[in-house]
């Protein structure tokens, strides 16, 4: 799947796109479906919180 096919959510509009139409700093994916880019914020936040709770149980 070409970039062009992929799903990205823009983080200055909150808004999800097909395709490379903002900058680096401004998009979070890919995402192979417009599904999952909608819930990228979420997925971010339990990818975080995974992180934090790995750090905790290591230190």
């Amino acid at each position: 799947m070409s970039d062009d096919e992929q799903w990205y959510f823009r983080i200055s509009d909150k808004a999800v796109v097909q395709g490379k139409d903002a900058g680096a700093m401004d998009r979070m994916g890919p995402y192979p479906d417009r599904e999952t880019a909608e819930r990228a914020l979420e997925i971010a936040a339990e990818r975080n919180k995974a992180a934090d709770d790995a750090d905790r149980e290591w230190s």
